[in-house]
């Protein structure tokens, strides 16, 4: 098993009972997640030694936030205690036509006013063979994209494999910004995740006729922007989720894959997904599997379909984490059966 780093914001999740308006609650669901601490849980349920990196206050909250990861095994040791307070999102979780909602409480968090300095990246990397970040952490700050970038150079300086899940946030940043910030550090990525927003969003890219509020997916226009960002960026691997959102509660799940040397094109299994429990993290999760897949040797086509597999059980399971077995993620048939 290899050891994998995640670093990025790990926030309390406020959510509404079942599918309840804000204006509806007289409490809250409390849970911990965010994207790179939930594929370091996934990781270490697989079996991994994943570590997460972040920065969290010096109080309670902040260590309520670490023993959920701790909870499942992941590795702590290097996160920060600094700054004043732990983001914060509240969810609304959507039904059928309506859709989720959430409300970000994250300005001034810890990890946002962290600086490179409040990291022995050193010392993080010792060992490491895999580094994952997302989008969403240097849409967080200005202060928090400094940080992604010391990290992505010193894992490159170790060797490391970096992988990169492109993850937009309209309620973070403009499109404009994530570009100018995301293309720099593209030159760090070897293995890049995202679906046909965050391409478009991110880095500029658009493929043909898809609309993902159609139902309809257009597998030509994947394989032509995977071609151009390949061809851009030099990825080893190009990865996209691909969700059908029929509703709230029904998507259709599938993903594709290019290998950047060969141009060798893969679509996954597509699964049905209905009704979804929590779709929270369900890229994450994603990204968990796809990770795995590849550091268990797996050829891309195997690791895709484990990584597929994978982020459709999340979408069945509250909270941000993913909390499946390797066992049950390699027999998932999509069927529902009791197992006996």
């Amino acid at each position: 098993m290899g050891k994998i780093v995640t670093m990025g914001e790990i926030m309390l999740r406020l959510s509404t009972p079942g599918n309840e308006r804000f204006i509806q609650a007289t409490e809250f669901d409390i849970n911990y997640g965010g994207g790179e601490a939930n594929v370091a849980v996934s990781l270490a349920n697989y079996g991994h030694e994943a570590e997460f990196v972040t920065a969290v206050p010096a109080n309670p909250i902040g260590e309520c936030a670490i023993a959920a990861l701790r909870k499942y095994g992941v590795e702590t040791k290097h996160i920060a205690k600094c700054g004043d307070r732990l983001g914060i999102y509240y969810l609304e979780t959507g039904a059928s036509m309506r859709a989720s909602n959430v409300v970000y409480d994250r300005a001034n968090s810890s990890i946002a006013t962290a600086t490179a300095d409040n990291f022995d990246f050193d010392a993080i990397f010792e060992g490491a063979d895999w580094f994952h970040f997302t989008g969403i952490t240097p849409a967080v700050s200005d202060l928090a994209a400094q940080v992604t970038e010391a990290a992505c150079k010193a894992a490159k300086a170790k060797g490391v494999t970096v992988s990169c899940d492109l993850n937009f946030r309209k309620k973070l940043w403009t499109s404009e910004k994530a570009q100018k910030v995301m293309t720099n550090l593209m030159q760090y990525v070897d293995v890049c995740i995202g679906n046909e927003e965050d391409a478009e969003k991110v880095l500029g890219f658009k493929p043909g006729n898809t609309d993902v509020t159609s139902g309809e997916l257009e597998m030509a226009g994947y394989v032509d922007i995977f071609n151009q960002m390949c061809d851009k960026f030099g990825f080893k691997y190009v990865i996209s989720s691909l969700r059908e959102s029929f509703s709230a509660s029904h998507n259709g799940w599938s993903a594709c894959i290019m290998d950047g040397k060969t141009r060798e094109f893969y679509r996954s299994t597509r699964y049905e997904i209905n009704p979804i429990v929590d779709r929270v993290g369900g890229g994450d999760s994603f990204a968990g599997g796809l990770i795995c897949g590849l550091m268990d040797g797996k050829d891309m086509k195997a690791a895709l379909e484990f990584a597929v597999s994978a982020s459709a059980l999340k979408h069945t399971i509250p909270g941000d984490f993913n909390l499946v077995t390797r066992a049950e993620v390699e027999s998932c048939d999509g069927s529902g059966r009791v197992q006996r």
